[in-house]
């Protein structure tokens, strides 16, 4: 008897967990999905799809070891956002605008271009994103988005990433997953919802241990990193 009702009690946990994650997820759902499989990304907004970009993720597949230069799959977060006031174009290095802006396919050069959304991971599978520097950022080799081709982050056109780095806040739920995108309906239009806004500058967190000190400049305004939660190009 008492293992039957120890039996019956794990059941009725187990599936007490399962319905609190499905709840999160229905009731807290992503902000932006990207797929490795289509190597696409999806805004979502209120369940619906707000807009569809291509993207490239890491030529080397997934995960999250230290020095793998992999893309990392799962929940992450929104963490920084970098490039607030940068020029379409504008290079970074170590998350600075140094002043050289490339137009889209600068033969012989591949650094991070014109935004930085810096990612933090919210599970086990992927902890290192945030001290890795998995960003979802804007490369000038815009001809070959559309398959794997990074170091760990994931690629978008100059274009694009300054339209999503317009939509989504600090904080927002990002999803990679190893599948193709949900078939979800398109977000109807509506002449009183504002959809792209510029982001709104917020003081500056503290760069990673792994970057160093640094300062912000009104030119690339980073914003603070969520304070509750706890590197490839």
């Amino acid at each position: 008897m008492h293992f039957r009702l120890s039996f019956l009690a794990c059941v009725l946990l187990g599936s007490a967990s399962v319905d609190l994650f499905a709840s999160t997820e229905s009731t807290i759902p992503p902000r932006v999905i990207i797929s490795v499989r289509d190597q696409k990304l999806m805004v979502i907004d209120q369940g619906q799809r707000v807009a569809i970009y291509p993207v490239s993720t890491s030529k080397f597949g997934i995960g999250d070891r230290w020095g793998s230069m992999t893309t990392p799959l799962g929940w992450l977060q929104v963490a920084q956002k970098i490039g607030d006031h940068a020029p379409t174009g504008a290079v970074f290095h170590k998350r600075r605008f140094t002043g050289e802006i490339l137009p889209p396919n600068a033969p012989g050069r591949d650094p991070i271009v014109t935004r930085i959304i810096w990612l933090r991971g919210l599970e086990r599978s992927n902890a290192n994103a945030f001290n890795r520097c998995i960003y979802i950022h804007g490369t000038p080799e815009e001809k070959i988005i559309g398959k794997p081709a990074s170091y760990g982050c994931v690629r978008m056109s100059s274009k694009d990433v300054a339209e999503v780095y317009a939509q989504i806040q600090i904080g927002a739920l990002v999803r990679i997953i190893p599948d193709s995108l949900p078939n979800l309906p398109k977000l109807k239009s509506n002449p009183n919802q504002v959809i792209f806004t510029a982001a709104t500058p917020q003081k500056r967190a503290p760069d990673s241990a792994a970057s160093g000190k640094s300062r912000a400049t009104d030119k690339h305004v980073s914003s603070t990193a969520t304070p509750h939660l706890g590197s490839g190009a």
